[in-house]
């Protein structure tokens, strides 16, 4: 459907000579930078509430953004997604812009991956879906659970996952809900299953991404949510991370292991550390009063390492932690990995996971008999006019 509807943009674009423009965020720039950069009014930020001006602190570097030209190169529209779900929407009406948070539209689709080892589980999985992140995200669920140096060539692998689709190309994290990997013909099982976690076949969590607590808080103060809409404001609200409240000059800690790749004001964030992990994890602590003695960008860190101390820069009631965590451009719900042990699952519980993973095997032992390679999407070059110019995507 959305192919279909490309095409038809495709047809009016020959009309008026709009064209859309794709490009990267680019490293270390702020959505002032952006605004300044492309000669638009720097009032489209500073005209933002609180909320959203810490939202445009979420531009991950990397992320694909769409920007709609006139035929003289001036600037229509602007598509900055800030997560799988959400996008900050620049757009040009009568003369002035304006900013709104708007739903992504995209399509989810079921994919199956079924394939013999060739060269590795991570380069034969690029090969068949051209899906970095889908690589990235089957090895993980596996690193320390299986010894991948004994596989070998002809055993297999299957995954059952879903991916979503934007303007025909693949957008955002996919989510794997159940895997199999054969290791010198023994199959070894993960499941998603019980908020987010990946359990084995005998209903034990794997070795997954697991956080340390950050910061010693005396409450919640805000919870981690994709998108609501604001039944008063009659718009798009998010929060893409947690709110600890603490008092002002708690020690704030790595809640894992990783290199520091930003230390510096972000926005709304005001004085921020993010801290890149083991495969595609990030980690991000915000409104820090100052940082450590030491810490820097480039420098190591370990688990339970102080780095910050809590306060109230950028955009701030009171003071407290703003704790992000990311798999690749995806902000993810911190509360489903801040916790040390492995759980068993038991009794009902259980009972439940085992009808959903016996399922799964059933369907798996099917797609090993045969190869499955999910449709490539192809990128889609094409210039686009609109109805009207409130409406872009």
């Amino acid at each position: 459907m959305s192919r279909i509807f490309l095409i038809f943009l495709l047809l009016l674009s020959y009309v008026s000579g709009a064209y859309l423009q794709e490009e990267r965020w680019k490293s270390g720039e702020t959505f002032l930078n952006f605004l300044e950069r492309n000669s638009l009014p720097q009032s489209i930020y500073y005209n933002l509430d609180a909320g959203d001006k810490e939202l445009a602190a979420e531009i991950m570097t990397g992320i694909k953004i769409e920007i709609l030209k006139d035929k003289k190169g001036g600037i229509e529209q602007v598509l900055i997604p800030i997560s799988d779900e959400l996008q900050l929407h620049i757009k040009k009406i009568k003369g002035k812009y304006t900013l709104v948070t708007t739903p992504i539209v995209y399509e989810e689709k079921e994919e199956k991956l079924s394939i013999p080892i060739v060269k590795s589980p991570y380069q034969d999985i690029i090969d068949a879906t051209k899906n970095y992140l889908l690589a990235y995200q089957f090895v993980q669920s596996y690193k320390k659970s299986v010894n991948f140096k004994r596989i070998r060539k002809g055993d297999r692998l299957v995954i059952f996952y879903k991916q979503k689709i934007r303007l025909g190309q693949q957008f955002g994290s996919p989510l794997i809900e159940a895997s199999m990997i054969e290791v010198h013909g023994k199959k070894h099982f993960v499941f998603l299953f019980n908020k987010g976690r990946y359990y084995n076949a005998n209903g034990k969590e794997v070795e997954g991404f697991f956080l340390a607590l950050p910061v010693r808080y005396t409450r919640i103060s805000d919870r981690f949510t994709y998108k609501r809409w604001h039944p008063i404001l009659h718009r798009y609200r998010a929060h893409l991370g947690i709110d600890y409240a603490a008092p002002r000059g708690t020690p704030v800690k790595a809640a894992r292991a990783g290199k520091i790749i930003f230390a510096g004001r972000k926005g709304g964030y005001g004085n921020t550390i993010i801290i890149k992990h083991e495969g595609i994890y990030k980690t991000l602590y915000a409104h820090l009063r100052n940082f450590r003695r030491g810490i820097r960008r480039g420098k190591y860190v370990k688990k339970g390492q102080v780095i910050g101390y809590v306060g109230t820069t950028g955009l701030s009631t009171g003071p407290h932690l703003h704790f992000g965590l990311y798999r690749g451009f995806r902000a993810i719900n911190p509360a489903n990995s801040v916790h040390i042990t492995k759980s068993i699952l038991k009794g009902k519980l259980r009972k439940e996971f085992l009808k959903v993973s016996n399922k799964y095997k059933e369907e798996m032992d099917l797609a090993t008999k045969s190869n499955l390679e999910p449709k490539i999407e192809k990128e889609f070059k094409y210039v686009m006019k609109l109805k009207s110019k409130s409406d872009f995507l």
